[in-house]
């Protein structure tokens, strides 16, 4: 008998034939209800991520693994894009920011993606997993010591969100004055949130890192991209920072937010301490870049045999994808989290290296921690892209904080260094993230962790 696929309750799409609305909080609420229906479409679903943005969503797993692994048919270079180009698509999308051309290895091909791609990938191998092990472990203790006497905490804001900042602020050589505004552009550009602007911001200062660090180099990812042979040019590099500062900044936060959601509603995985596998179901089920992979035919071909048109923008859901596998009982590290292919994730070892530390050094410290509220009463953030809580709320056994060293600094510490940073080129209000009159995230956390 044939049924006939129903849309989940709340879908634009139900009963009309209409696309498939991926930025509603109603998505956001189930998308995996979402996933099953697109499955009963075929390997492709119809979808709009914004206002007037239309796309393909490859669903399937095969379809979506068979496209990534085929640079010469599908291609990441935007300026391919019709719709932006035939001017269907408003300046002021809210999802531009993260789909237009960028002269980094995301959004090239060929023989220019490849030396882009292995600057990064070279840069980061000048990083040790001890080194990093250390800057996650200080950080992490210094952060649970903020709230273990307590008795609970927001695992989201409190934990899971600032354990980069202080990760980057080393790795990165980032002064806080420069971070802060990095952490709004970010911020701003994944939540589609004036998203234009908060580009701009972001831009602009990792244009000021640049220009302080070729001016002061040191042992930090920055200072190694300038000096690998690919000779990045400035623009190069600032948008290679955008790359490698929005991956690691948002993504890596929900990563890690997610991961302790897994850990604390699948009972199994906080009480034998299976935090490598707690970290790839996150990765099957709730991996925090769930639909992008953004890429354009370079002619009318199709998608397991779906039609697609030249210049059309075709997503891949890393959701759906990995949760019709998942729901099969697949649990090997086949996921496409980290996507695959010749654009997949550069930095996925670091990445991963960041979370595991942060939930090992979270539950050592915390054995008892557990949700103080209901599963399925925690909400999780719209977004077309991400696949992220809107908080984390916990509790457990008061602990005494433990002593902890003061962070030391490398050798090139943009906050301990002879010389001061470039001054930042003022942006208008409310650009500013200080604007507020509350202490920007990044520099009240470096301030503190320096003693300043």
């Amino acid at each position: 008998m044939t049924t006939t696929p129903v849309p989940p309750p709340g879908c634009p799409a139900h009963g009309s034939g209409q696309r498939i609305s991926l930025d509603t909080p109603e998505f956001a609420a189930n998308p995996h209800a979402y996933y099953r229906y697109m499955h009963q479409l075929g390997p492709t679903a119809p979808v709009t991520i914004a206002p007037g943005v239309e796309a393909t969503l490859v669903t399937d797993y095969n379809a979506a693994l068979e496209l990534l692994q085929d640079p010469t048919t599908f291609r990441k270079d935007a300026r391919r894009w019709h719709a932006l180009n035939e001017g269907l698509i408003r300046p002021d999308s809210p999802v531009l920011p993260l789909l237009a051309y960028r002269p980094n290895c995301m959004f090239t091909d060929g023989a220019e993606h490849v030396r882009l791609r292995q600057a990064i990938t070279e840069s980061f191998a000048r990083v040790s997993n001890s080194r990093l092990s250390r800057i996650v472990n200080q950080a992490a203790q210094f952060l649970i010591n903020q709230f273990s006497a307590r008795g609970s905490a927001d695992l989201l804001r409190d934990y899971a969100q600032q354990l980069p900042l202080y990760v980057f602020n080393e790795l990165f050589g980032c002064p806080a004055e420069i971070g802060d505004r990095v952490l709004f552009g970010i911020s701003g550009m994944f939540d589609g949130v004036n998203a234009e602007q908060a580009s701009q911001v972001l831009l602009q200062a990792v244009g000021e890192l640049v220009a302080l660090k070729r001016v002061n180099p040191g042992e930090d990812i920055t200072s190694y991209l300038m000096q690998h042979p690919a000779q990045l040019t400035d623009e190069e590099l600032a948008h290679t920072l955008v790359l490698l500062l929005g991956a690691g900044g948002e993504p890596e936060g929900n990563l890690i937010g997610n991961a302790f959601y897994t850990m604390l509603t699948v009972e199994e995985y906080a009480r034998n301490g299976q935090f490598d596998k707690a970290l790839d179901d996150t990765l099957w089920r709730n991996a925090p870049m769930s639909n992008y992979a953004p890429h354009y035919p370079v002619s009318d071909t199709d998608v397991a045999g779906d039609k697609v048109r030249a210049g059309e923008l075709v997503l891949v859901s890393f959701g759906a994808a990995n949760t019709a596998l998942a729901d099969q009982g697949a649990d090997t590290r086949g996921h496409l989290a980290w996507s695959a292919g010749p654009h997949a994730c550069p930095s996925k070892e670091p990445a991963r290296l960041i979370a595991l530390t942060g939930l090992e050094a979270l539950f050592n410290a915390l054995p008892d921690v557990e949700l103080a509220v209901p599963a399925d009463s925690l909400a999780w953030r719209p977004g077309p892209f991400n696949r992220a809580l809107a908080s984390l709320p916990v509790r457990f056994g008061a602990v005494t904080p433990r002593p902890a060293a003061a962070p030391e600094p490398t050798a090139a510490s943009p906050l301990h260094q002879a010389h001061p940073p470039l001054a930042p080129t003022p942006t208008p209000a409310p650009a500013e993230p200080q604007a507020t009159g509350k202490p920007a995230r990044w520099s009240s956390f470096v301030r503190w962790l320096t003693g300043q």
